[in-house]
């Protein structure tokens, strides 16, 4: 009788001669990849459509959760792992002499993000599965990702991410689902029967095919759907036999605008093309995912005024905003419902989760754009801001000077997150912090009209990718110690802290993270030519590069340091590896010459015969959800350290904790409620709370020149960058220099320096008793369950969207 393994090497062998025609001594690695992948969705597609059967056949509500990211990772070892296969394809393969390493890492990261808003989102739709919940995602598939990142002389360069190069293993294309998107044209109105009719003329049609992406539960046989859509043209309205020559031309043209909708992950918008281009990109995904939900409800023979008992539609951030006019456009021209049924029905229906309280990330578009783009949308949304401007001034008095303030369409421009607010039932944050400065200060007004609306769901990351399957070893650990009912249950996490003090349990937990941590080091000698000191503390900062993340002021304590190795070469510190990995929006000048920083100062750092024994700098290119698997295990410390109350809520932390990495950190988003877990002592805290930010914002007090002035090392600091040290050019670094001084650092770097470098002191003065620094480790990680994000979507579908596995109907 053969075992598992024993077959499914058989499978293998069969499916590469049938598929390629090839022998086994044949196969390339490539082969063998998308061979697995081929065995394996023969149950995975089974399993999907009895998952979408037993779906249908209860009645279930559903929940669509609307996105511009989906930041999925590699699914190979993810949807393995969740089949409860993961051991028998390694052994297999190992048998066939493959290594499944090596395998597996012919799947490219999908495209379909960009950072921590994406990475939410795939967690929440692998919670859904594994919960057994009925609940989809709705994207977009960009042909190509954000960017692919090299690093050529310190600079950050742009090259293009073409996911696709390669088949997509895991999608199938639905043409027979295809609908149509409708751009431009003029809007005519009529009376017929008692009732205006809207009718639109001359536009531009798209149409929009959906990808479908199964989303694997955990060992439950539930097969959930990501539906992502991709732009192409139609020829029908186009009259190529014409005596007019230009016709086949004009339509190359249209053909390539159209492509260009699903082509990338948010286009550059500092231009009117591109900030057209960003928004036709935001109704594509609208409309489409709408038409889409909706014919589902009519081959179900569900009225449409019932559409609120089976359907929730989510919007992740203000990007798919427009779900609400556009919600309301089909119910009204297409359905015939009236207005007050329509505006009931999409307020019962619509959903918003806000990720921001900075003003700039709320989105804005001028209204002439909307205009000419969806004109039958901007009368939709006039007349909301009309009736919701109306109801301001009859129902609340007290708020009648702050209309232009609140309504959704004021001085030209359409305020994406008030029409979020207005058209949905409910609105939330994703952290305590978050959404009592949503509550406080952000939408206070808001909140006052609706209350009821608002409600707090912290963030949470999947412990199955992020625990199980990139830290198997302190996962066997885990389950070694308490058993494996975490696996399914991450509070049960928990169990772990009674042995946080055991000398045993503290020395296993350190010989992982030591294998893990020479694993990176070989990894970064491989890309990077740069030796690492596997003993040194790995003080890890990987996220988007932004301003208010403030990888600037860790750069000033690696500077810090390097100065004291200089005036006193005996210097008594624990080693320290740097390692860095961002991307910078290829528009943000700011963001890339600190990427240039980061660079220039390894430079220096990492060849300095004084000092590259204790320090080492590394920036790691092209950072993505594969890359953060191999550093996140390996990390000692963890910098979330952006300007308090900036901060939604991260993510990063819990996964960085999850593996034991301790916090360093300012009391912002998440890092609150890690504190409030694990205790003061086992965490670093520094610098502003949210309180004082907002209070030296409001009275303007601060100066940071007075910091410079005041402070020696913050002067050493900031003149190397105008004096040549870091590179030749006495310019290269100017603007950072310019941005902290004269433009009164914004977010105050220099402020929180001095706390910065004391919170860091005793991050080294921890580490060096390594019995205690073992023990907050192993609270960290124990703490850490409630930050699973089967957590957040229990929330979510008890408290918001009232949804329930089939089988408990």
């Amino acid at each position: 009788m053969k075992n598992q393994a024993e077959q499914l090497e058989q499978e293998l062998t069969e499916k590469l001669t049938l598929t390629f025609g090839k022998q086994l001594k044949e196969a390339t690695t490539k082969d063998m990849f998308q061979v697995v992948c081929l065995v394996m969705k023969e149950s995975i597609h089974a399993n999907w459509q009895k998952t979408k059967q037993l779906y249908r056949e209860t009645n279930s509500k559903q929940v669509y959760y609307f996105s511009m990211e989906f930041l999925l990772g590699r699914l190979v070892e993810s949807n393995l792992l969740n089949m409860g296969q993961l051991e028998t394809y390694q052994q297999a393969l190992r048998s066939l002499g493959f290594d499944p390493e090596r395998v597996f890492m012919e799947e490219h990261d999908a495209g379909l993000g960009n950072g921590g808003l994406g990475r939410l989102a795939a967690c929440f739709l692998d919670s859904l599965a594994s919960l057994q919940l009925p609940g989809n995602g709705m994207g977009i598939r960009y042909k190509y990702g954000l960017f692919q990142q090299k690093v050529v002389d310190g600079y950050q360069v742009e090259l293009p991410d073409y996911w696709l190069k390669d088949e997509y293993m895991w999608e199938t294309k639905r043409s027979d689902r295809t609908v149509e998107v409708r751009f431009g044209g003029t809007v005519e109105t009529s009376f017929e029967h008692h009732k205006l009719q809207f009718h639109h003329h001359d536009y531009e049609r798209v149409l929009a095919i959906p990808y479908d992406v199964p989303i694997v539960g955990f060992q439950n046989e539930t097969v959930n759907t990501l539906r992502l859509w991709s732009a192409e043209s139609t020829a029908n309205h186009f009259h190529f036999h014409s005596s007019r020559g230009h016709d086949y031309y004009h339509y190359l043209d249209y053909k390539r605008s159209v492509e260009k909708i699903s082509e990338f992950l948010y286009p550059d918008d500092s231009t009117y093309a591109g900030k057209v281009l960003r928004l036709k990109q935001q109704y594509f995904l609208v409309s489409a995912g709408l038409q889409s939900i909706l014919q589902q409800c009519k081959q179900k023979a569900l009225p449409m005024e019932q559409l609120s008992r089976h359907v929730v539609l989510q919007i992740n951030d203000t990007h798919p905003s427009l779900v609400v006019p556009e919600l309301m456009r089909l119910l009204l021209d297409e359905e015939g419902l009236g207005w007050d049924e329509a505006w009931a029905i999409t307020t019962e229906t619509v959903a918003y989760t806000n990720h921001t309280t900075l003003n700039e990330a709320l989105e804005t578009w001028p209204k002439d754009m909307i205009e000419m783009l969806f004109p039958r949308i901007y009368l939709i949304i006039e007349e909301i801001n009309e009736r919701f401007c109306q109801s301001l001034w009859h129902d609340y008095p007290e708020l009648r000077d702050k209309i232009a303030e609140l309504a959704i369409i004021s001085y030209d421009q359409i305020h994406m997150a008030h029409l979020a607010i207005v058209g949905s039932f409910s609105v939330n944050g994703v952290a305590e912090l978050h959404t009592r400065i949503l509550k406080e200060r952000v939408m206070k007004s808001f909140y006052t009209i609706f209350p009821e609306r608002f409600t707090n769901k912290t963030n949470g990351i999947t412990h199955r990718r992020w625990l199980m399957n990139c830290n198997p070893g302190l996962a066997r650990l885990l389950t070694e110690a308490i058993g494996d009912s975490w696996i399914k249950d991450a509070d049960r996490l928990a169990d772990i802290i009674p042995f946080s003090s055991d000398r045993g349990f503290q020395e296993a937990i350190a010989e992982v993270k030591h294998d893990n941590k020479k694993k990176l080091a070989a990894y970064i000698y491989q890309h990077a030519r740069i030796p690492v000191n596997e003993q040194s503390i790995f003080d890890v900062q990987i996220k988007r590069l932004h301003g208010y993340k403030r990888q600037l002021l860790n750069v000033f304590h690696i500077i810090h340091l390097y100065q004291r190795c200089l005036e006193n070469p005996a210097l008594e510190f624990t080693p320290r590896t740097f390692i860095f990995g961002a991307k910078a929006a290829p528009g943000y000048t700011f963001a890339k010459h600190v990427i240039k920083l980061i660079n220039a100062v390894a430079d220096k750092v990492n060849h300095h015969p004084l000092v590259k024994e204790k320090l080492k700098v590394i920036f790691l290119e092209n950072y993505q959800v594969s890359l953060a698997e191999r550093i996140i295990p390996a990390a000692d410390i963890s910098e979330q350290i952006s300007t308090a109350s900036k901060e939604a809520s991260g993510t990063g932390n819990m996964k960085l904790m999850m593996n034991g990495a301790l916090t360093i950190g300012t009391e912002d988003g998440a890092n609150v409620e890690i504190q409030q877990l694990v205790g003061e002592e086992n965490i670093f805290t520094f610098g502003l709370t949210s309180d004082e930010v907002f209070a030296l914002q409001q009275h303007g007090s601060y100066r940071a020149r007075d910091y410079y002035n005041q402070d020696r090392r913050l002067q050493q600091i900031l003149d190397l960058f105008v004096n040549e040290h870091f590179t030749s050019d006495d310019v290269e670094f100017k603007d950072i220099f310019y941005s902290l001084l004269y433009n009164n650092d914004e977010f105050f770097v220099l402020k929180d320096f001095d706390s910065y470098v004391h919170a860091q002191r005793c991050v080294d003065a921890t580490y060096r008793n390594q019995e205690k620094w073992l023990e907050k480790s192993i609270i960290n990680i124990g703490r850490s369950g409630t930050f699973a994000s089967d957590r957040t979507i229990r929330e979510y579908a008890a408290d918001i969207w009232n949804i329930h596995p089939p089988a408990s109907r």
